[in-house]
């Protein structure tokens, strides 16, 4: 069947947007894809429909599509829900590598277009192509992962699961799984992966090698070695996870109501809102005031772990629970109820370690805090805030520092009001943000950093880079914009109190 017949389909609504001198090329296979880079699944002559979530920078189009190229695909369709139509730098890509790009509109399922077209194709594929849209069916009909990978285990006599980086069966029976299969995957040099365990080998697939970084990914197992199987059989692994990868999304609260009102009530925490304000938001999100909750920091260095990413790794970490969890300034932050689990803390520093084998390059920062109350939660914030800097210091793959490694004062700090706290950092910083902005000078952080390096004029002018005179001038300027006397300890402890409640 030839690209051009796709054309007289107008059920399909195809609409060809670029790619017109190559519409002798013949397909062969459908696939559905939102992996950044499937060419591994991919074996030439496929119809690529894509959703086009794997974008998310202009670049992503030539990496996409590049690939694709590589693989011989016979041409791409993209689908309208998420951009409207298909971007200016795919449409670029495509006439570089001279692949047809279609644009499939927003009310043509992708299962419709699958079926038009597999009915079009030769009897002897229309078997396997129509396992892959009852997999899709069955998906959206509400059936979910578990009927599709029992409809994997009906048609090849293949078991299969859906396995998180943590080890929690997503799908798929929770037994016969040996749970060395989570390290296996963690730490495999290269996917796919086989395990073998009491004479039995284990197949293991990352959902999305490309675009998620692997202590994020969730992976597809399957018994036997993927080395003795057909191509058609490898194909079709290409499909399953381009279906468990939409169902991963699906699952996705960011945008949710929820989602959204856990990310405000975390940057109101962040933020100079009212204590009142934190309250008001903390029943929004179903959150009791009376609760005890701890609050965990963490950061991702370089690495390829990005925030959303780091964030998806505590969900599932708590999974079961409801934590709040947002994520400012790269920093994922997190406030879980601890109920009747006094130890969760060890198991979220255990769920934490064990997560090394896959981090590769990156490293993870991780503070948890103490217990407290709701009204407790921005000093909690804080606490965890502080952990999670001083396990950044210690630069190892994995670093986790709870609430009483923490230095006395930031305990203290921890347990006063946030109103006191908001007022005492106000009264003696905001004279010099003021003045900072309105001047463009930088006197905070000169403050910060004569209170670094105890008081020293020479080793702090050495620091900034100025003058002695000219730092001489700054902490002058300090101390009459505060009423303060920074000779004086008492102001200076003040100031150091101060800015360790940014």
């Amino acid at each position: 069947m030839r690209l051009r017949s796709l054309l007289t389909m107008h059920d399909l609504g195809l609409r060809l947007v670029t790619g017109e001198d190559e519409l002798d090329r013949f397909v062969r296979w459908v696939v559905t894809t939102d992996m950044l880079d499937p060419g591994r699944y991919l074996s030439g002559g496929e119809f690529v429909l894509t959703g086009l979530q794997w974008r998310h920078s202009p670049e992503d189009s030539e990496i996409f599509v590049s690939a694709l190229a590589r693989a011989r695909v016979a041409a791409i369709a993209a689908g309208d829900a998420l951009y409207g139509e298909p971007p200016e730098d795919l449409i670029a890509a495509c006439e570089k590598h001279r692949i047809p790009l279609f644009r499939v509109e927003e009310r043509i399922a992708f299962a419709t277009v699958t079926e038009q077209i597999n009915r079009k194709l030769s009897s002897g594929r229309a078997a396997d192509l129509s396992a892959i849209l009852d997999r899709h069916r069955q998906l959206v009909s509400g059936g979910g992962l578990d009927s599709v990978l029992d409809l994997v285990h009906r048609t090849l006599g293949t078991r299969c699961w859906v396995v998180s980086s943590l080890g929690r069966v997503v799908a798929g029976s929770t037994r016969d799984l040996p749970a060395q299969a989570r390290s296996a995957f963690l730490g495999a040099r290269r996917l796919p992966h086989v395990l073998s365990h009491d004479q039995v080998r284990y197949s293991l697939f990352a959902v999305d090698a490309d675009g998620t970084s692997r202590i994020a990914d969730w992976f597809l197992a399957f018994e036997g070695d993927y080395g003795d199987w057909p191509e058609a059989r490898r194909a079709l692994i290409g499909q399953l996870a381009a279906v468990v990868s939409l169902e991963r999304a699906r699952r996705d609260d960011r945008h949710s109501a929820e989602g959204r009102l856990a990310q405000e009530l975390i940057e109101l925490i962040m933020s100079d809102a009212k204590p009142a304000d934190i309250i008001s938001r903390l029943e929004l999100t179903g959150l009791g005031l009376s609760d005890r909750y701890l609050a965990v920091a963490a950061t991702a260095d370089s690495g390829g772990v990005r925030p959303g990413e780091l964030r998806a790794v505590l969900r599932e970490i708590l999974h079961g629970r409801s934590p709040a969890i947002g994520v400012v300034d790269g920093e994922v932050i997190l406030l879980v109820a601890l109920g009747d689990d006094q130890a969760l803390d060890d198991h979220i520093h255990r769920a934490i370690e064990a997560l090394e084998p896959g981090l590769r390059s990156s490293r993870l920062s991780v503070g948890i805090s103490g217990a407290v109350d709701g009204e407790g939660l921005r000093g909690a914030v804080e606490e965890a805030r502080y952990a999670r800097r001083m396990a950044a210091e210690r630069r190892q793959p994995t670093s986790v520092v709870r609430h009483d490694e923490l230095a006395t004062h930031v305990l203290l700090l921890a347990s006063v009001p946030d109103e006191v706290r908001r007022m005492f950092r106000v009264r003696l910083l905001d004279p010099l943000r003021v003045y900072d902005r309105d001047n463009r000078a930088d006197l905070v952080h000169t403050l910060e950093t004569f209170l670094e390096v105890s008081g020293s004029w020479t080793k702090c002018a050495d620091l900034l880079h100025l003058h002695v005179n000219t730092l001489r001038y700054r902490i002058q300027r300090i101390e009459e914009l505060t009423d303060r006397d920074l000779s004086r300890l008492a102001d200076r402890v003040d100031f150091f109190l101060a800015l360790a409640l940014r």
